[in-house]
């Protein structure tokens, strides 16, 4: 079994640490912490995914105002 490098928030990119704080507002993120992203449903990376894409698309139209 492969050993779990532990998650260090501080080295993360900040576009890893939005994964993280939208899993923190989903509840989710002692369960990714402890077990990491392979231990959510697809339904529940999905609605990460889908949340992360929509304030992508926020910045973008931000930056373009």
């Amino acid at each position: 079994m492969k050993k779990k490098k532990p998650i260090v928030l501080e080295e993360l990119s900040a576009e890893e640490l939005v994964k993280y704080e939208i899993a923190k507002e989903l509840g989710l993120f002692d369960r990714v912490m402890q077990n990491g992203w392979g231990s959510l449903s697809a339904k529940e990376t999905g609605r990460i995914g889908g949340i992360l894409a929509r304030r992508r698309k926020q910045e973008k139209q931000q930056e373009h105002a």
